[in-house]
């Protein structure tokens, strides 16, 4: 038994609905295992007068489901034949009207004659127990269910297509054979044979390398890209940081207030821009206060900041003059100084009210724009801006970019092994030890693809999917 109820493939027959639960126009009902073709067609009568069970593969059927004498909707059957199907089982897929008394009707039927309700996952499960799909493409299903922007589809579509596992089983494949001709000397030891070619053997491990510290350094552009960039809007009370985050999602999400201090808890909302899926902080204004529910949103405001890729500092060019214009240049100093690895974008807001020609004079070190979010000017450029900010070409070039946290952490663990190896082979360590952190690094490369897992593993792992999947 799998963690969360989540089952080892057996022969059993599983069922569950593929679309979304609620009234549509049309439902998808979808069975898995040995005997789905044969219990269809006990509860199906064709229009033709055709058997399921003598159909070709990938065929669809027109017909009624019926309990009995009783017609229950008058249905559309696909029928995907072992091998050649999702789950490398006999799969049928019934199209049926997409009333809730309809769908339900039909599954309390099916589960009568010998069908048991999928467990979340379970379908991909058993392609990936099957031998339709390794561990990580498996994975990618889930992450391409819940892509919300182009970015993040195109990540997971590339790993479900194989993406970075495929060179990484190339790489396993021929460091175990290294380790093969490596564990063969061990066994000749006493008659100083050598088999395997150092020479080429440190070539392979520098390759290797090379690959784990690539896909390592792809995580930080990917995870972000996967659960959306994360944006601070900041700046003092009463400058329009609330108005700028309206007009970026196009709806009244924050309060907007000429009361200083009226933002005293961050606000966050996501949109998808060029593309790409960006969550935005509205944050509380920076000013000293006695106030302490206002100090402690100010507190979480510096917090937001550190855990920001992109931060918007918002200056109100109706109350800049020359006696505080160095004032704000410090702030934007301090945090450029505090948070060196962050993009900053310096939007001069309430241009409606005054022109901003002497504060852009001094501000142009930093990237900066002119804007009214009251009146929604050039709030396109900001998100030209922020795209910008985000090398796409790196996905547009590659699917190597890894966004899994699980796989992240198990190419550190297999980089930190080869390593150790390149540094034995440097120091002329003997084969014995080199193929204990061999063997080790071999693990975590089936760890990645599936080749090496456990129960736990995979019950943890696909009871996120949603049933159906």
């Amino acid at each position: 038994m799998l963690k969360k109820n989540i089952r080892l493939v057996k022969n059993d027959t599983i069922i569950a609905l593929a679309t979304p639960p609620g009234t549509g126009a049309i439902a998808i009902i979808r069975l898995s295992g040995n005997d789905s073709i044969k219990i269809s067609n006990s509860l199906f009568n064709s229009l033709n007068g055709k058997q399921l069970i003598i159909q070709d593969t990938h065929t669809i059927n027109l017909g009624y489901i019926v309990d009995g004498n009783t017609v229950l909707d008058k249905v559309l059957v696909s029928i995907f034949k072992a091998p050649r199907s999702y789950t490398g089982e006999n799969i049928v897929e019934i199209s049926c009207h997409g009333s809730v008394y309809i769908q339900q009707k039909i599954m309390d039927l099916f589960t009568r004659n010998k069908c048991r309700i999928a467990d979340p996952g379970e379908f991909t499960l058993r392609a990936f127990l099957n031998g339709k799909m390794d561990l990580s493409q498996a994975e990618s299903v889930a992450d391409l269910i819940s892509s919300n922007s182009e970015a993040s589809h195109k990540i997971a579509i590339d790993h479900m297509r194989g993406g970075f596992s495929n060179d990484i089983r190339e790489l396993r494949e021929k460091l175990l054979n290294f380790a093969s001709l490596i564990e063969l000397e061990l066994d000749f030891s006493e008659e100083d044979v050598e088999f395997a070619n150092m020479r080429e053997f440190e070539k392979l491990v520098l390759k290797i390398i090379d690959t784990l510290k690539n896909l390592i350094d792809s995580f930080s552009l990917g995870n972000v890209l996967k659960e959306g960039i994360p944006i601070s809007i900041v700046g003092e009370p009463n400058t329009g940081k609330s108005t700028l985050l309206n007009s970026i999602l196009n709806e009244d999400k924050a309060i907007v207030s000429d009361i200083a201090g009226t933002t005293r808890d961050s606000i966050e909302d996501e949109t998808v821009i060029n593309g790409i899926n960006f969550r935005f902080i509205d944050t509380a204004g920076i000013r000293d206060t006695d106030d302490k529910i206002e100090s402690i949103g100010i507190k979480k405001t510096f917090e937001n900041i550190q855990k920001s890729k992109i931060v918007l500092f918002v200056l109100d060019s109706s109350q800049i003059n020359s006696n505080n214009i160095d004032l704000k240049l410090n702030q934007l100093k301090d945090i450029i100084d505090k948070y060196p690895n962050k993009h900053l974008l310096i939007l001069i807001n309430k241009i409606d009210l005054k022109n901003p020609s002497e504060l852009l004079d001094r501000l142009s070190d930093f990237d900066t724009i002119s804007i009214s979010a009251k009146e929604r000017l050039n709030i396109n450029m900001v998100k030209d801006k922020l795209s910008s900010y985000i090398k796409l070409g790196q996905i547009n070039n590659s699917s190597s970019v890894v966004t899994n946290s699980r796989h992240y952490s198990i190419l550190n663990n297999a980089l930190n092994e080869i390593q150790n190896v390149y540094e034995g082979l440097q120091n002329g360590v003997s084969t014995d030890l080199l193929a204990v952190d061999v063997r080790q690094a071999l693990y975590y490369f089936g760890e990645l693809t599936g080749e090496i897992t456990n129960d736990e593993l995979l019950g943890n792992i696909f009871s996120k999917f949603c049933i159906g999947k």
